[in-house]
């Protein structure tokens, strides 16, 4: 198992990426100030995507896991990231794919697909109403 993004694993069986990019953001907010530098805040963490391009190989392996990954997007709903040594990375949603074929059969299949899902973080610091302190 490379990684699984809720209930779908990525593997060499069911769809592999070729290498996994992350880009994580912080956020700082600037006021002006007279005769000086913008004075900065830090307001926390800011969106943090992770990018897994492939190739899928129809021959050799089959393009269902992509139409599931769709279907998955479809959903909407945060999805668990954990990859193969059990790191937890927290909640994601799909919110890109991007497929290309290429090399096509006589049927107009794809001998080569390539993809890439982009991810983006959830808070999952979800408050329940039930125990959230009363004001």
């Amino acid at each position: 198992m490379l990684m699984a993004l809720g209930q779908f694993v990525f593997s060499l069986k069911t769809l592999a990426f070729q290498s996994l990019q992350r880009q994580t953001a912080w956020r700082h907010a600037q006021n002006s100030r007279v005769g000086a530098r913008a004075a900065s805040q830090f307001l926390g963490p800011g969106d943090d995507t992770i990018t897994l391009p492939g190739v899928v190989l129809p021959e050799f392996g089959n393009r269902i896991s992509l139409d599931e990954l769709h279907t998955m997007a479809d959903a909407g709903q945060p999805l668990a990231l954990v990859d193969g040594t059990g790191r937890v990375y927290g909640q994601w949603v799909i919110t890109d794919k991007t497929e290309t074929g290429s090399h096509f059969t006589t049927l107009g299949q794809p001998k080569r697909i390539e993809f890439s899902l982009s991810l983006r973080r959830v808070d999952d610091n979800i408050v329940d109403s039930r125990t959230a302190p009363t004001p």
